[in-house]
């Protein structure tokens, strides 16, 4: 298959000529904690003593939530930012978004998702799930679904930064690393594995 360019060196690369829209597109790992914990610790704290769900009802509702996020993580993955546009402006938006992470994979600021595009992303899965979701089920839902995210993002981050000796991790950093420097087209879970296996998107063994 074709080879793309993908650089070793840990350095950024520039994207846009206008300084705000450039900081906009770099983000340190920790700051998806900053911005969502509070949300979801928020979210918790009303369904729970607020609106009065049964405990048991918010931890079924959280694993679903948990659960979606997993083949959402995927499908993203997989159909928006691996999708490919044959005009130039859509390519630009392409890179803007994940082209750019796969040529420099190792910009350490361009491992975790910006607030600049994540918060719109958050926003318009909450309403969607509202729409769709019983009231008393959306916050604790939504509390699983942006768990998953950010275990994503951290997840992401580390598969790049750490040195994982052996176990479970290991196999899951060969896992992406395979997806980086080897076949693009394969291995679209990053921080589940589990969905690969399903459409058949997982590497072979040899």
């Amino acid at each position: 298959m074709k080879k793309n360019f993908v650089s070793n060196s840990s350095a950024s690369i520039r994207m846009f000529k206008n300084d705000f829209l450039e900081s906009l597109s770099k983000v340190r790992f920790y700051v998806p904690l900053i911005v969502y914990v509070p949300v979801i610790v928020f979210l918790a704290w009303q369904s729970l003593f607020q609106l009065e769900v049964p405990l048991i009802n918010f931890l079924g509702w959280f694993l679903v939530g948990l659960g979606i996020w997993t083949i959402t993580e995927y499908v993203l993955h997989r159909y928006v930012f691996h999708y490919e546009p044959k005009v130039e402006f859509g390519k630009r938006i392409h890179f803007i978004f994940h082209g750019v992470h796969h040529d420099y994979p190792n910009d350490a600021k361009r491992l975790v998702m910006p607030p600049s595009a994540s918060i719109p992303m958050a926003l318009g899965f909450y309403f969607l799930f509202k729409w769709l979701l019983p009231a008393a089920g959306l916050n604790p839902f939504f509390s699983g679904f942006m768990i998953g995210y950010l275990f994503y993002d951290m997840v992401h981050y580390a598969l790049h930064h750490a040195n994982f000796k052996s176990g479970f991790w290991k196999k899951l950093k060969q896992h992406h690393m395979l997806h980086h420097y080897s076949d693009s087209t394969k291995g679209y879970g990053v921080s589940w594995t589990f969905w690969d296996h399903i459409f058949r998107s997982n590497f072979e063994k040899k």
